[in-house]
């Protein structure tokens, strides 16, 4: 039975989203066609949607009335979790027409690496890159030819695009077919302790670039529990691709399996197989609330309190951060996995994984299992993996117990019995706090604050020796409307470093924070953010801030007559307006909305 308090949050955001998501369901119905669409096409049209396909594949697009799938493709060779797509629209087309059916590759769209950017110029342009992956995923599917979608992407702005994008398509089949982590390199902990030497001066960079390389060496997803992993936590929790795909290292015989697997299923949620199923009939209310369950049960990503919140809304389905917060309030932490342990995906893959996290979750009727996947009616479809016989898959119940609960639990005996993340409210506004990787003598901080304008002058007072003493960071004008809301990253270490020194510090900022974040409290995408002339501004250099994680609040000490008679702060941030193509930009900075609203420039 499903837990009350769940049925409750859950009913309030379909109230809430009735008509918005009545108007989505029409629009979708209105796109729903009988047979192939290429059908509609005239001759001049259909021949050049085919004039680069061989006989064989021109034949069958010409002559049946079978489904064409178009893949959606975020390869490049740089991004080593992207990489093993190079071969991928190959194996999808063979394993197509093996079911008589046909593929090609729609488009490609923008895949940028955060882990290549932080801390550089590029990264301002990473959040918007979300929405222009959404619009070229328009773009791929606008000709019309497609009965079907793969979306072939996995890390951080990548998956929410693609799901942006694919959602304006509601009326097609839609599977995700992820490419796996890179197997386990140098620990995670070990990664983060010659950083925070290096930011202490006591390693030079080539001790440091060995062990990022260590760290970083292969084709796959990184190993750790940021974003990119969140997104194929997701991905499964919503039911949008194949039970168990998500950790599955590249370049082996299962992982190869699956990708085949996912064509098949796909072929059957077509018009012409035997579950019609477009992407439109999965997500819906209840599944954007099992994705936020996945994020609070496995300490996932701050970075989707913002895409999730967009994807929903590109359904019809509008959540907020309370709805975040009052889930957080039943939803166990069942994992840690780093940063907020020390194992990293591969090892969470080995002793449960996500079929356990899913058994488990719905033993407690704490995650919805009447829901539509791409597998069929029911979550329950989720709560097995797979396994190689021969070259076909085979689906098993996925294990009761965990092999190592210092990593994965069940839902009974969790970590905590609260989510791994927060709503702060206050009077500076309302923001977000990961408490999952916080240790519980940290998640309360009185302090005076030290503003900062950039991370690079926080970096700089830091190697000054001027922060050695409990302090607020600050950090303004580093929301979606000021420079692209890059992430924070380069304030963990030195902020790491001081709290391992004995000093109470934590982060305010309208800007974002990596999903990697870990043991710093960072109170990250506070809102109104400061060129709006939210709070933020207010705060002046001494001013006392009272951050309380457990508690939810956020609170500037200064009293209300004072806050009134202060003028917002100002600074020139037009250096953050050029060179590296932001300028290009500008009408996405001037027309981006509010961080809980997804920070999107759509408007629904």
């Amino acid at each position: 039975m499903t837990h009350k308090r769940l049925s409750d949050i859950t009913q309030r955001i379909i109230d809430r989203s009735r008509d918005t998501r009545a108007a989505y369901v029409e629009r979708v119905n209105a796109m729903r066609n009988d047979g192939p669409s290429r059908q509609r096409l005239s001759c001049g049209n259909l021949a050049h949607g085919f004039a680069a396909s061989s006989e064989k594949e021109k034949q069958q697009l010409m002559d049946t009335g079978a489904p064409n799938i178009g893949i959606v493709t975020a390869y490049n060779d740089m991004l080593s979790a992207h990489q093993p797509y190079v071969d991928y629209p190959e194996k999808i087309k063979t394993a197509a027409l093996a079911n008589g059916v046909t593929a090609q590759v729609a488009g490609g769209v923008p895949a940028m690496c955060d882990g290549v950017t932080q801390g550089r110029d590029g990264m301002d342009l990473s959040l918007f890159s979300r929405d222009v992956i959404a619009m070229s995923t328009a773009v791929s599917l606008s000709h019309d030819m497609f009965d079907a979608v793969h979306c072939l992407g996995i890390c951080d702005k990548i998956v929410p695009g693609l799901m942006i994008g694919s959602l304006s398509f509601g009326h097609l089949p839609t599977v995700f077919v992820p490419a796996g982590p890179m197997p386990s390199g140098l620990p995670n902990s070990e990664k983060v302790k010659v950083r925070q030497l290096f930011a202490e001066g006591k390693v030079g960079r080539k001790e440091l670039l060995k062990a990022e390389m260590d760290s970083y060496h292969s084709p796959g997803t990184c190993t750790f529990y940021g974003t990119a992993n969140s997104n194929q936590m997701l991905m499964e929790m919503m039911g949008m691709q194949l039970p168990g795909s998500s950790f599955v290292n590249p370049g082996t015989g299962m992982r190869d399996a699956l990708t085949t697997e996912a064509t098949n299923q796909l072929v059957k949620l077509t018009q012409g197989g035997d579950q019609y199923t477009p992407i439109a009939d999965v997500i819906d209310e209840k599944a954007v609330v099992n994705g936020i369950i996945g994020l609070l049960a496995t300490g996932g990503s701050t970075n989707h309190t913002i895409h999730l919140t967009a994807i929903a809304r590109a359904a019809g389905v509008i959540i907020d951060w309370q709805d975040m917060a009052d889930l957080s309030e039943i939803i166990p932490l069942m994992c840690r996995v780093y940063p907020n342990g020390l194992a990293d995906v591969n090892r969470f893959q080995a002793v449960g994984g996500m079929g356990f996290l899913i058994r488990s979750l719905l033993s407690e009727g704490l995650m919805h299992e009447d829901v539509t996947t791409i597998m069929g009616k029911g979550m329950s479809h989720f709560a097995k993996e797979p396994f190689l016989e021969g070259d076909k898959i085979e689906w098993r119940d996925a294990p009761e117990k965990s092999l190592d609960e210092d990593v994965l639990r069940p839902a009974g005996s969790a970590f905590s019995k609260t989510g791994g993340m927060a709503l702060l409210k206050g009077n500076l506004g309302r923001c977000v706090i990961k408490v999952s990787a916080v240790k519980p003598e940290n998640r309360k901080v009185k302090a005076p604050a030290r503003v900062f304008y950039r991370q690079e002058d926080l970096q700089a007072a830091f190697k000054a020796g001027e922060l050695d003493r409990d302090f607020v960071a600050v950090v303004r004008f580093q929301g979606p409307k000021a420079n692209g809301m890059p992430e924070l990253h380069k304030l963990t270490p030195p902020l790491g470093v001081l709290q391992d020194r004995g000093f109470k510090v934590a982060l305010v900022t309208d800007g974002r924070m990596s999903g990697a974040s870990g043991k710093i409290p960072a109170a990250i995408h506070l809102t109104p953010e400061a060129l709006d002339g939210g709070p933020i501004s207010l705060v002046r250099d001494g001013d006392m801030i009272e951050l309380d994680a457990d508690a939810g609040k956020l609170e500037l000490l200064v009293s209300e007559e004072e806050l009134a008679s202060r003028q917002p702060e100002q600074t020139d941030i037009s250096n953050s307006h050029y060179g590296m193509g932001r300028e290009l930009f500008a009408p996405l900075r001037a027309e981006v909305g509010l961080a809980e609203e997804g920070a999107t420039v759509f408007r629904w």
